[in-house]
């Protein structure tokens, strides 16, 4: 499973020109679900992002977790994660799970910070998406379940 983490004054997806989640400060987690994952990967993936201090304290320190500020999440699925890049110019996307495997693991990833009590909002899983957002800093950090 990989992760991309954004820092964001503000995001928002829409489908179709109608927005279906946005956020105010928090984070925006493209999420990559790959053929295998396992409930350890989602808990690895939830536990770091969900306590990772990446938010600036009052002496401008990224000292803060999302809990700390008061933030919300924003997650939209992104098989284009798990591209393979290694042969030729046209990325392979094998690793990526098939929607089967893949929904139920993004559906649990999005109930996980709903039972930690983190406003989280969502894309449309498959749709084709329009992502906006306001990165802050900007801080980007990628995390990968099997790079642990």
């Amino acid at each position: 499973m990989r992760a991309v983490i954004q820092r964001v004054s503000e995001a928002s997806v829409s489908v179709d020109g109608k927005t279906i989640g946005s956020i105010g400060k928090g984070m925006l987690i493209l999420l990559g679900v790959a053929k295998g994952d396992t409930q350890e990967d989602l808990d690895y993936i939830v536990k770091k992002t969900s306590n990772m201090r990446i938010f600036t304290d009052a002496e401008d320190k990224m000292n803060l977790s999302l809990a700390d500020v008061g933030g919300a999440v924003l997650v939209v699925s992104q098989f284009t994660l798990l591209a393979d890049t290694k042969k030729g110019n046209r990325p392979s996307f094998f690793d990526a799970a098939l929607p089967d495997e893949a929904i139920p693991m993004y559906e649990a990833f999005l109930a996980a910070f709903q039972n930690l009590g983190i406003p989280t909002e969502s894309g449309e899983f498959g749709a084709d998406m329009k992502v906006s957002l306001i990165n802050d800093g900007p801080v980007t950090i990628l995390l990968d379940s099997k790079m642990r």
